[in-house]
């Protein structure tokens, strides 16, 4: 492949990893969390990889594996596609403690809290400070490592998917920004190191992307870009489900949520028609 056939979604995923560092920004900087904007922002983005998954990846996946091996046995391979990615996803989640889930909604009046309560801030050992450090980056790249895969390929396979993609991944990092320096901000009591790690975490999207480049595109094919296709189908489809509108309902704004869910799938429904 051409280098500016690998570069520009390689672009893509690092500004989707770092959004997190845009919410980290808003948490330092803004005095109020908007509830009603972080729930139908994540209920948006959440809209957007559920309808891309049924109605653009796998239909697509289909298409390349029955082409390939029939129409059944490609319908198959499509479908067994689709729940190991699920499953990858799964377990991923399954691994990282719930304690360092990165992916747990917190509110922006949290630093003001913990500030009030904490005024001297001793500042913590440092087997405590490396230990939470190490956990917390540990848990945000495992659950952003999938991510960047699933961004990588679907632009590399469509270049505007993959910035429709890209954009939703984004903005679902931006309320994961502030869910990763209130934890570090509360262990450390230092602002700057929140910021950096949260900024940090988001580089774990296009590491993936740059480990998917280096392990899957010398052996692309058809077959496999069809599995691949499918798979990131099945981990968008758990990222929202297990993530995005469970989040998005926790900030207390659930038909709000439900609003930018459609919201998101009516934008890339008309999105799609005009790219047609």
């Amino acid at each position: 492949m051409e280098t500016q056939e690998i570069l520009i979604p390689l672009l893509l995923t690092l500004g989707a990893g770092l959004a997190t560092g845009i919410g980290s920004a808003i948490a330092f900087f803004a005095h109020r969390t908007n509830k009603r904007l972080l729930s139908f922002s994540l209920g948006l983005s959440g809209g957007v990889m559920v309808y891309v998954s049924f109605v653009e990846l796998f239909q697509e996946a289909e298409v390349a594996l029955c082409s390939q091996w029939g129409d059944k046995p490609g319908t198959i391979f499509t479908v067994l596609s689709f729940f190991a990615g699920i499953l990858l996803i799964a377990v991923i989640d399954k691994l990282v403690p719930s304690f360092e889930n990165p992916h747990e909604a917190h509110r922006i009046e949290e630093i003001d809290e913990i500030e009030k309560h904490n005024t001297h801030k001793p500042a913590p050992s440092e087997h405590r400070l490396m230990r939470t450090g190490v956990m917390t980056a540990l848990a945000i790249a495992i659950h952003n490592f999938p991510e960047g895969i699933a961004t990588f390929t679907s632009a590399v396979n469509n270049t505007s998917l993959g910035i429709a993609i890209a954009a939703a991944i984004a903005i679902h990092n931006i309320p994961e920004g502030i869910a990763v320096s209130v934890p570090i901000f509360y262990a450390t009591g230092n602002a700057k190191k929140a910021f950096y790690m949260s900024v940090l975490s988001g580089l774990a999207e296009p590491v993936g992307a740059v480990l998917a480049c280096a392990l899957l595109m010398p052996f692309m094919s058809a077959s496999l870009m069809g599995c691949i296709l499918a798979a990131v189908a099945g981990i968008m489809i758990f990222i929202s489900i297990d993530e995005l509108l469970p989040a998005a309902r926790e900030y207390g704004e659930a038909h709000i949520s439900i609003y930018g869910f459609i919201a998101g799938m009516a934008v890339m429904a008309v999105s799609l028609v005009m790219m047609s």
